[in-house]
């Protein structure tokens, strides 16, 4: 077995990590880096967020073990901090929102502290936003690139968008479902429809549940949509609201805590969207939108876009795992 330049460990817990890290890994293998999967086998369900955590943590530490044994990587980028948690040696941490910030109380009761051990000790931290970096206390000296997700429209703009509103709600709680419907049953009007991926039949009047889509089908229905709707409890990314604005959708959100990038595009974009007030927003979204919203949120977008991803995985990323300056990893050839 060939040697590997670049172990990731996988969390693959959610869907948004499930799109992600084959993104990262295609892009570390353009970048001419021989890469391994650590996948973890699935963790079996407990009841608090403390021991959630610890089970995943200690199935990606087996699932690491393995692969270092297999491929012995120069380098390693876990996944998210709960990757990163129990892992068997130091690695960059890839990570959408901080367990400094996510799990509060008793919810972190141990996480926090191995937390900070694990960030310090990394050579190198890969946020996925500014707020992701901005939540860790005490801020850590080891360095940091931003390494947002990459997005992109899923195909050509339509002409005539005949879905009123969308939402994604495969966790309904975290998501804020009942709010989103709350405010549909006030917004709506004759003839109008709010699809929610995820869940399934009727869930209120004019509201339809997609049921589960794969994510060719949920993007084209993105593509056919005029509002997206969004009332999270708190978003540690938020990778449904930039695809709806890559995919043209006008965002609807209520402000909400955590590091939630689209939040600032949202405001940029039209503060008449985000609101409290959500039936208010969805009536303004779908009567009076400005013209010019999807062009200049394909314009916002641009950090996000796959070339910027790849360009920092190239010149930033590997560089930075391997101890080269950016013009020597330039000049160097290909592992």
């Amino acid at each position: 077995m060939a040697r590997a330049d670049v172990l990731v460990v996988s969390l693959g817990t959610t869907a948004g990590w499930r799109t992600s890290e084959p993104a990262l890994i295609a892009a570390l293998e353009r970048a001419g880096a021989r890469t391994a999967l650590a996948t973890p086998a699935p963790p079996r369900r407990v009841r608090t967020f403390a021991l959630t955590d610890y089970v995943q943590a200690r199935a990606c530490r087996v699932a690491a073990r393995a692969a270092i044994a297999r491929h012995d990587p120069r380098a390693i980028v876990y996944c998210s901090s709960t990757a990163a948690l129990l892992g068997p040696r130091p690695g960059a941490i890839w990570f959408d929102s901080p367990a400094a910030e996510n799990r509060p109380g008793r919810h972190g009761i141990w996480q926090r502290a191995v937390e900070r051990r694990r960030m310090a000790s990394a050579p190198l931290l890969l946020p996925m936003s500014e707020g992701a970096l901005a939540a860790l206390e005490p801020q850590p000296v080891t360095p940091a690139l931003m390494l947002p997700v990459p997005v992109e429209p899923s195909g050509p703009a339509v002409r005539t968008r005949d879905i009123a509103a969308l939402a994604y709600a495969a966790d309904p709680v975290k998501k804020g479902l009942a709010r989103i419907l709350a405010a549909w049953e006030r917004a709506r009007r004759p003839g109008e429809t709010l699809l929610v991926a995820g869940r399934s039949g009727p869930l209120a009047e004019g509201a339809e549940g997609t049921g589960l889509l794969d994510p060719a089908a949920y993007r084209a229905l993105l593509r056919r949509t005029r509002a997206f709707l969004a009332a999270p409890l708190r978003e540690d990314y938020g990778i449904a609201q930039l695809e709806a604005l890559a995919d043209g959708c006008r965002l609807v959100t209520t402000p909400a805590p955590g590091p939630y990038p689209a939040l600032a595009l949202a405001r940029a974009l039209d503060a008449r969207l985000v609101a409290d007030d959500l039936a208010g927003a969805i009536r303004v979204a779908l009567d009076a939108p400005p013209d010019d919203y999807a062009a200049r949120a394909a314009a916002l977008l641009a950090p996000y876009r796959q070339a910027a991803f790849e360009a920092t995985v190239r010149e930033g990323v590997l560089p930075a795992l391997f101890g080269l300056s950016a013009d020597a990893a330039a000049s160097a050839p290909k592992p």
